[in-house]
């Protein structure tokens, strides 16, 4: 009986021993299987430019600008007597006139041709090359109330056609005063504030993020694309 008890003992010892390597072995493979995979550097480049590119466009700046348009003529008696010019304003012929007017410009950045090539990561730093900034002129409004005009007694009243011209010409002059008012310098600044937050989120430090401008525009350049924008506003 004793030699029987001691068998048993034996064969339960060794399954139990069995079943505790099994166990350490499915726990050890447990432990392999759970162990952290190496981390997956994902290119957010495609996304950045996603993005960017549903912006259209940004605009980053507007600007109201109050002007007095002013128009000033005499008839003058010019002629020649005795070899002798004469160059004589008539009496009661002076016109004159000052056309108050408000306009509304605004600057933007137009990223429909946005994409990869406009984007540059070195390491952990990353530039943006956006494109040169726009302005518009939006709108503009004569005060019809505030107009002061004189007009002589020869002369007659400015007419409609005059005063559309006088707008024109109000119009042409704000977009000429444009390099003055360093809306393009404004408007670099404020695409930086806006954009750089957005990339930030993608884990890039702020410290690391450029962003930068294709070129310096001229004077001439400004004006001219204002006035090809503005075209039909």
């Amino acid at each position: 009986m004793v030699q029987k008890n001691t068998f048993f003992f034996r064969f339960a010892s060794a399954i139990i021993l069995t079943l505790a390597v099994m166990i350490m072995a499915c726990g050890q493979k447990k432990t392999d299987d759970e162990k952290p995979s190496e981390p997956v550097v994902i290119d957010t480049v495609p996304q950045l430019v996603m993005q960017i590119q549903q912006c259209s466009r940004l605009y980053t700046t507007e600007v109201k600008v109050h002007k007095i348009v002013t128009h000033d003529d005499v008839v003058r008696l010019k002629g020649n007597l005795m070899n002798k010019q004469f160059n004589i304003p008539l009496p009661l012929g002076d016109r004159k006139i000052a056309i108050p007017m408000d306009a509304t410009l605004k600057a933007y950045i137009d990223f429909s041709e946005f994409d990869e090539k406009s984007i540059e990561r070195d390491g952990d730093k990353i530039t943006i090359l956006l494109p040169d900034p726009q302005v518009v002129l939006t709108s503009s409004k004569i005060n019809q109330k505030e107009i002061k005009e004189y007009v002589g007694l020869v002369r007659a009243h400015f007419s409609d056609s005059d005063m559309s011209n006088y707008e024109q010409q109000g119009r042409l002059a704000i977009i000429n005063s444009i390099p003055d008012m360093h809306i393009i310098e404004t408007a670099q600044a404020n695409a930086a504030r806006a954009l750089v937050p957005m990339i930030a989120q993608m884990g890039y430090r702020e410290e690391n993020i450029t962003i930068a401008f294709r070129k310096n525009l001229s004077f001439t350049d400004i004006i001219k694309r204002t006035i090809e924008n503005s075209h039909g506003h």
